[in-house]
Protein backbone atom coordinates (compact mmCIF):
# COMPACT_ATOMS: atom_id res chain seq x y z
CA UNK A 1 0.00 0.00 0.00
CA UNK A 2 1.10 3.25 -0.89
CA UNK A 3 0.52 6.13 2.20
CA UNK A 4 0.84 9.95 1.64
CA UNK A 5 0.86 11.71 5.41
CA UNK A 6 1.14 15.47 5.44
CA UNK A 7 2.78 17.46 8.40
CA UNK A 8 2.06 20.59 9.43
CA UNK A 9 2.80 20.90 13.51
CA UNK A 10 5.73 19.24 15.13
CA UNK A 11 3.26 17.14 17.41
CA UNK A 12 2.01 15.48 13.89
CA UNK A 13 5.62 14.08 13.89
CA UNK A 14 5.30 12.69 16.88
CA UNK A 15 1.73 11.02 16.09
CA UNK A 16 2.04 9.30 13.12
CA UNK A 17 5.91 8.36 13.74
CA UNK A 18 4.74 4.97 15.22
CA UNK A 19 2.20 4.60 12.89
CA UNK A 20 4.92 5.09 9.84
CA UNK A 21 7.67 2.35 11.27
CA UNK A 22 5.26 -0.21 12.25
CA UNK A 23 3.73 0.37 8.60
CA UNK A 24 7.36 0.80 7.04
CA UNK A 25 8.39 -2.76 8.43
CA UNK A 26 5.03 -4.34 7.37
CA UNK A 27 5.73 -3.60 3.59
CA UNK A 28 4.22 -0.14 2.74
CA UNK A 29 5.74 2.52 0.87
CA UNK A 30 5.16 6.23 2.08
CA UNK A 31 5.47 9.77 0.47
CA UNK A 32 5.74 12.51 3.38
CA UNK A 33 5.32 16.37 2.94
CA UNK A 34 6.39 18.61 5.79
CA UNK A 35 5.87 21.85 6.45
CA UNK A 36 9.05 24.07 6.48
CA UNK A 37 9.42 24.75 10.46
CA UNK A 38 12.83 24.45 12.18
CA UNK A 39 11.11 21.77 14.88
CA UNK A 40 9.21 20.02 12.27
CA UNK A 41 12.66 19.65 10.09
CA UNK A 42 14.43 18.40 12.94
CA UNK A 43 11.96 15.79 14.23
CA UNK A 44 11.80 14.36 11.29
CA UNK A 45 15.44 14.12 10.32
CA UNK A 46 15.97 13.04 14.12
CA UNK A 47 13.86 9.95 13.87
CA UNK A 48 15.31 9.65 10.33
CA UNK A 49 11.44 9.57 8.78
CA UNK A 50 12.36 11.37 5.18
CA UNK A 51 9.94 14.24 3.97
CA UNK A 52 9.04 16.63 1.34
CA UNK A 53 9.56 20.70 2.76
CA UNK A 54 6.24 22.33 1.18
CA UNK A 55 7.12 25.54 2.06
CA UNK A 56 6.86 27.81 5.46
CA UNK A 57 3.08 28.96 5.44
CA UNK A 58 1.92 32.19 6.09
CA UNK A 59 0.25 33.86 9.26
CA UNK A 60 -2.25 36.22 7.78
CA UNK A 61 -5.61 34.94 6.79
CA UNK A 62 -4.99 35.80 2.87
CA UNK A 63 -1.75 34.76 3.01
CA UNK A 64 -3.15 31.47 4.87
CA UNK A 65 -5.54 31.32 1.52
CA UNK A 66 -2.60 31.68 -0.91
CA UNK A 67 -0.65 29.53 0.59
CA UNK A 68 -3.12 26.64 0.93
CA UNK A 69 -3.75 26.92 -3.08
CA UNK A 70 0.34 26.79 -3.47
CA UNK A 71 0.32 23.65 -1.22
CA UNK A 72 -2.10 22.24 -3.18
CA UNK A 73 -0.22 22.56 -6.61
CA UNK A 74 2.66 21.13 -4.91
CA UNK A 75 0.92 18.17 -3.37
CA UNK A 76 -0.72 17.71 -6.81
CA UNK A 77 2.69 17.24 -8.27
CA UNK A 78 3.58 14.43 -5.90
CA UNK A 79 0.40 12.97 -6.30
CA UNK A 80 1.05 12.52 -10.09
CA UNK A 81 4.52 10.67 -9.22
CA UNK A 82 3.32 8.60 -5.78
CA UNK A 83 -0.10 7.65 -7.13
CA UNK A 84 -1.05 6.85 -3.16
CA UNK A 85 -3.72 4.33 -2.12
CA UNK A 86 -4.43 6.60 0.77
CA UNK A 87 -3.85 9.91 2.52
CA UNK A 88 -3.92 10.64 6.15
CA UNK A 89 -3.36 13.81 8.41
CA UNK A 90 -4.18 15.72 11.15
CA UNK A 91 -7.16 17.14 9.23
CA UNK A 92 -4.64 18.93 6.41
CA UNK A 93 -6.42 20.97 3.76
CA UNK A 94 -3.91 20.40 1.73
CA UNK A 95 -4.43 16.72 1.95
CA UNK A 96 -7.68 16.35 1.64
CA UNK A 97 -8.16 18.37 -0.97
CA UNK A 98 -5.63 17.12 -3.12
CA UNK A 99 -6.31 13.37 -1.92
CA UNK A 100 -10.12 14.25 -3.34
CA UNK A 101 -8.85 15.21 -7.06
CA UNK A 102 -7.08 11.81 -7.30
CA UNK A 103 -9.90 10.03 -5.71
CA UNK A 104 -7.72 9.40 -3.49
CA UNK A 105 -9.67 8.17 0.28
CA UNK A 106 -8.13 11.29 2.89
CA UNK A 107 -8.21 10.06 6.79
CA UNK A 108 -8.58 13.47 9.23
CA UNK A 109 -7.66 13.16 12.57
CA UNK A 110 -8.65 15.77 14.90
CA UNK A 111 -9.08 16.63 18.07
CA UNK A 112 -9.64 20.76 18.42
CA UNK A 113 -13.14 20.89 18.34
CA UNK A 114 -12.58 24.77 17.73
CA UNK A 115 -11.15 24.64 14.50
CA UNK A 116 -14.35 22.35 13.11
CA UNK A 117 -15.53 25.42 11.39
CA UNK A 118 -12.45 26.06 9.30
CA UNK A 119 -11.98 22.39 8.89
CA UNK A 120 -15.57 22.04 7.78
CA UNK A 121 -15.14 24.42 4.83
CA UNK A 122 -11.89 23.03 3.53
CA UNK A 123 -10.91 19.87 4.89
CA UNK A 124 -13.96 17.76 5.70
CA UNK A 125 -15.50 17.34 2.31
CA UNK A 126 -12.51 16.27 0.77
CA UNK A 127 -12.35 13.22 3.45
CA UNK A 128 -13.63 10.08 3.88
CA UNK A 129 -13.71 9.61 7.44
CA UNK A 130 -12.73 11.90 10.64
CA UNK A 131 -11.19 10.12 13.35
CA UNK A 132 -11.59 11.60 16.67
CA UNK A 133 -11.50 10.72 20.66
CA UNK A 134 -14.02 9.54 21.96
CA UNK A 135 -14.34 12.33 23.95
CA UNK A 136 -14.80 14.53 21.29
CA UNK A 137 -17.49 17.50 22.18
CA UNK A 138 -19.17 18.01 18.35
CA UNK A 139 -20.69 15.25 16.31
CA UNK A 140 -19.11 15.98 13.02
CA UNK A 141 -21.69 13.19 11.11
CA UNK A 142 -21.50 9.98 9.03
CA UNK A 143 -17.87 10.34 8.27
CA UNK A 144 -17.30 10.79 12.37
CA UNK A 145 -15.33 7.48 13.81
CA UNK A 146 -14.08 7.81 17.63
CA UNK A 147 -11.64 6.06 19.54
CA UNK A 148 -11.51 5.52 23.53
CA UNK A 149 -8.24 7.68 23.82
CA UNK A 150 -6.61 11.20 23.45
CA UNK A 151 -4.31 11.74 20.33
CA UNK A 152 -1.05 12.10 22.78
CA UNK A 153 -1.15 8.36 23.29
CA UNK A 154 -0.22 7.65 19.78
CA UNK A 155 3.46 8.21 21.21
CA UNK A 156 3.25 8.44 24.85
CA UNK A 157 1.49 5.31 25.28
CA UNK A 158 3.24 3.08 27.67
CA UNK A 159 3.89 0.43 25.12
CA UNK A 160 5.39 3.07 22.90
CA UNK A 161 7.40 5.27 25.21
CA UNK A 162 9.36 4.82 27.93
CA UNK A 163 11.48 8.21 29.76
CA UNK A 164 15.05 8.42 29.97
CA UNK A 165 16.74 10.01 32.80
CA UNK A 166 19.33 10.95 30.86
CA UNK A 167 17.37 14.31 30.22
CA UNK A 168 18.79 15.50 33.82
CA UNK A 169 22.08 15.05 31.85
CA UNK A 170 20.87 17.40 28.90
CA UNK A 171 19.56 19.75 31.59
CA UNK A 172 22.59 19.61 33.55
CA UNK A 173 20.83 19.63 36.85
CA UNK A 174 21.26 16.25 39.26
CA UNK A 175 18.58 13.59 39.43
CA UNK A 176 17.42 14.16 42.44
CA UNK A 177 16.84 17.57 41.94
CA UNK A 178 12.76 18.90 41.08
CA UNK A 179 12.11 20.88 38.02
CA UNK A 180 9.59 22.72 36.55
CA UNK A 181 8.65 23.13 32.85
CA UNK A 182 6.98 26.39 31.84
CA UNK A 183 5.65 26.82 28.02
CA UNK A 184 4.82 30.29 26.38
CA UNK A 185 3.78 30.48 23.03
CA UNK A 186 3.20 32.61 20.14
CA UNK A 187 -0.67 33.13 19.37
CA UNK A 188 0.19 33.21 15.57
CA UNK A 189 -2.16 30.41 14.60
CA UNK A 190 -4.99 30.47 12.72
CA UNK A 191 -7.46 29.37 15.63
CA UNK A 192 -5.13 31.90 18.29
CA UNK A 193 -6.23 35.19 16.63
CA UNK A 194 -8.00 36.82 19.22
CA UNK A 195 -6.94 34.48 22.32
CA UNK A 196 -4.38 34.88 25.02
CA UNK A 197 -3.08 33.50 28.11
CA UNK A 198 -0.05 35.41 30.40
CA UNK A 199 0.88 39.02 30.49
CA UNK A 200 4.78 39.99 30.81
CA UNK A 201 4.26 40.89 34.41
CA UNK A 202 2.09 37.34 34.98
CA UNK A 203 5.52 35.88 33.37
CA UNK A 204 7.52 37.53 35.55
CA UNK A 205 5.49 37.05 38.65
CA UNK A 206 5.42 32.86 37.89
CA UNK A 207 8.61 32.20 37.31
CA UNK A 208 9.94 34.62 40.03
CA UNK A 209 8.00 31.94 42.05
CA UNK A 210 9.00 28.74 41.17
CA UNK A 211 12.22 29.39 40.86
CA UNK A 212 12.23 29.63 44.94
CA UNK A 213 10.82 26.34 44.80
CA UNK A 214 12.50 24.61 42.22
CA UNK A 215 14.55 24.81 38.75
CA UNK A 216 12.54 26.45 35.60
CA UNK A 217 12.90 25.75 32.05
CA UNK A 218 11.40 27.77 29.54
CA UNK A 219 10.57 26.51 26.21
CA UNK A 220 9.11 28.80 23.77
CA UNK A 221 7.40 28.93 20.65
CA UNK A 222 7.92 32.57 19.51
CA UNK A 223 11.31 34.87 20.49
CA UNK A 224 11.78 34.49 24.43
CA UNK A 225 12.20 38.09 26.21
CA UNK A 226 15.79 38.66 26.74
CA UNK A 227 15.18 38.59 30.88
CA UNK A 228 14.42 34.89 30.53
CA UNK A 229 16.88 34.24 28.52
CA UNK A 230 18.33 32.18 31.86
CA UNK A 231 15.61 29.95 31.90
CA UNK A 232 15.46 29.13 28.20
CA UNK A 233 15.86 25.59 27.69
CA UNK A 234 18.09 24.00 25.66
CA UNK A 235 17.75 20.40 24.65
CA UNK A 236 16.77 18.46 21.66
CA UNK A 237 13.23 18.27 20.39
CA UNK A 238 13.08 14.58 20.88
CA UNK A 239 13.91 14.61 24.52
CA UNK A 240 11.35 17.04 25.36
CA UNK A 241 8.73 14.01 26.32
CA UNK A 242 11.64 12.76 28.80
CA UNK A 243 12.15 16.64 30.02
CA UNK A 244 7.74 16.56 30.81
CA UNK A 245 7.74 13.16 32.35
CA UNK A 246 10.29 13.53 35.29
CA UNK A 247 9.15 17.64 35.45
CA UNK A 248 7.58 18.26 39.10
CA UNK A 249 5.25 20.77 37.43
CA UNK A 250 4.41 22.02 33.66
CA UNK A 251 2.96 25.52 33.22
CA UNK A 252 1.86 27.08 29.94
CA UNK A 253 -0.15 28.25 27.57
CA UNK A 254 0.22 25.11 24.74
CA UNK A 255 -2.97 22.87 25.06
CA UNK A 256 -0.77 20.24 23.82
CA UNK A 257 2.22 20.15 25.98
CA UNK A 258 -0.35 20.18 29.43
CA UNK A 259 -2.19 17.07 27.38
CA UNK A 260 1.48 15.55 27.33
CA UNK A 261 2.44 16.50 30.91
CA UNK A 262 -0.94 15.05 32.14
CA UNK A 263 -0.46 11.90 30.13
CA UNK A 264 2.74 11.16 32.05
CA UNK A 265 1.65 12.02 35.18
CA UNK A 266 2.63 15.33 35.75
CA UNK A 267 0.50 18.03 36.86
CA UNK A 268 -0.31 20.10 34.48
CA UNK A 269 -1.18 24.34 34.67
CA UNK A 270 -2.49 25.60 31.47
CA UNK A 271 -3.15 28.97 30.63
CA UNK A 272 -5.32 29.67 27.42
CA UNK A 273 -8.77 31.86 27.30
CA UNK A 274 -9.67 28.83 24.45
CA UNK A 275 -12.53 26.62 25.64
CA UNK A 276 -11.16 23.40 26.35
CA UNK A 277 -10.98 20.61 23.86
CA UNK A 278 -12.36 17.46 24.54
CA UNK A 279 -8.76 15.81 25.70
CA UNK A 280 -8.32 18.60 27.89
CA UNK A 281 -11.58 18.44 29.52
CA UNK A 282 -11.19 15.12 29.71
CA UNK A 283 -7.89 15.62 32.13
CA UNK A 284 -9.61 18.24 33.73
CA UNK A 285 -11.85 15.88 34.96
CA UNK A 286 -10.01 13.53 36.32
CA UNK A 287 -8.03 16.49 37.97
CA UNK A 288 -4.90 16.02 36.42
CA UNK A 289 -4.96 19.46 34.91
CA UNK A 290 -6.22 22.60 35.72
CA UNK A 291 -6.72 25.43 33.30
CA UNK A 292 -7.23 29.40 33.36
CA UNK A 293 -8.54 30.84 31.62
CA UNK A 294 -5.91 33.78 32.12
CA UNK A 295 -3.41 34.58 34.12
CA UNK A 296 -4.76 36.30 37.09
CA UNK A 297 -4.91 33.45 39.83
CA UNK A 298 -2.21 31.17 38.48
CA UNK A 299 0.37 32.47 40.96
CA UNK A 300 -2.37 32.21 44.04
CA UNK A 301 -2.70 29.05 42.75
CA UNK A 302 0.62 27.91 42.67
CA UNK A 303 1.42 28.99 46.21
CA UNK A 304 -1.58 26.76 47.64
CA UNK A 305 0.44 24.04 46.81
CA UNK A 306 2.33 22.68 50.06
CA UNK A 307 4.53 19.83 48.51
CA UNK A 308 5.22 19.91 44.98
CA UNK A 309 6.41 16.28 44.81
CA UNK A 310 3.21 14.77 46.18
CA UNK A 311 0.91 17.15 44.31
CA UNK A 312 2.41 15.17 41.03
CA UNK A 313 2.43 11.96 42.89
CA UNK A 314 -1.43 12.20 43.34
CA UNK A 315 -1.47 13.15 39.72
CA UNK A 316 0.29 10.03 38.71
CA UNK A 317 -2.01 7.72 41.19
CA UNK A 318 -4.84 9.43 38.82
CA UNK A 319 -3.70 9.11 35.41
CA UNK A 320 -3.75 5.38 36.42
CA UNK A 321 -7.56 5.18 36.48
CA UNK A 322 -8.43 7.30 33.26
CA UNK A 323 -6.17 5.52 30.93
CA UNK A 324 -7.61 2.08 32.84
CA UNK A 325 -10.15 1.21 29.35
CA UNK A 326 -8.04 3.34 26.85
CA UNK A 327 -7.38 1.04 23.78
CA UNK A 328 -4.11 1.39 21.86
CA UNK A 329 -4.31 4.52 19.63
CA UNK A 330 -1.71 3.13 17.35
CA UNK A 331 -2.89 -0.56 17.27
CA UNK A 332 -6.20 1.01 15.98
CA UNK A 333 -5.25 3.61 13.28
CA UNK A 334 -2.42 0.47 11.65
CA UNK A 335 -5.49 -1.42 11.78
CA UNK A 336 -8.02 1.11 10.21
CA UNK A 337 -5.56 2.13 7.84
CA UNK A 338 -4.89 -1.40 6.46
CA UNK A 339 -8.36 -2.53 6.45
CA UNK A 340 -10.14 1.09 4.72
CA UNK A 341 -12.88 0.55 3.88
CA UNK A 342 -14.10 -2.13 5.50
CA UNK A 343 -12.75 -1.15 8.93
CA UNK A 344 -14.60 1.96 8.28
CA UNK A 345 -17.94 0.28 7.92
CA UNK A 346 -17.15 -2.43 11.17
CA UNK A 347 -16.87 0.35 13.24
CA UNK A 348 -20.18 2.50 12.13
CA UNK A 349 -22.12 -0.62 12.66
CA UNK A 350 -19.51 -1.73 15.94
CA UNK A 351 -17.64 1.12 17.37
CA UNK A 352 -17.02 -1.41 20.45
CA UNK A 353 -15.14 -3.23 17.86
CA UNK A 354 -12.52 -1.40 18.65
CA UNK A 355 -11.77 -3.06 21.91
CA UNK A 356 -10.75 -6.05 19.63
CA UNK A 357 -8.15 -4.82 18.14
CA UNK A 358 -4.53 -5.39 19.20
Amino acid sequence: MKIFIDIGHPGHVHYFKNFYFIMINNGHDFLITARDKPIICELLETYGIPYLNRGRGKDSKFGKLLYMLQADVFLIKKFLNFKPDISISFSSPYAAQTSFLFNVPHIALNDTEHTDKVHSRFTYPFSKAIITPQSYQNNLGAKHIRFNNVVESLYLHPTKFSPNQDIYTFLGIESTQHFAIVRFVSWNAFHDVGQGGFTLVQKREIVRYLSSKMRVFISSEGTLDEEFSEFQISIPPDKMHDALSFASLFVGESGTMASESSLLGTPAIYVNSLPLMCYLKLEKENDLLYHFTDGDNVLEFLTGISDFPMFKLSCTNKLKHMVSDFVNPTDFLIWFVANYPKSFDILKADPDYQYNIS
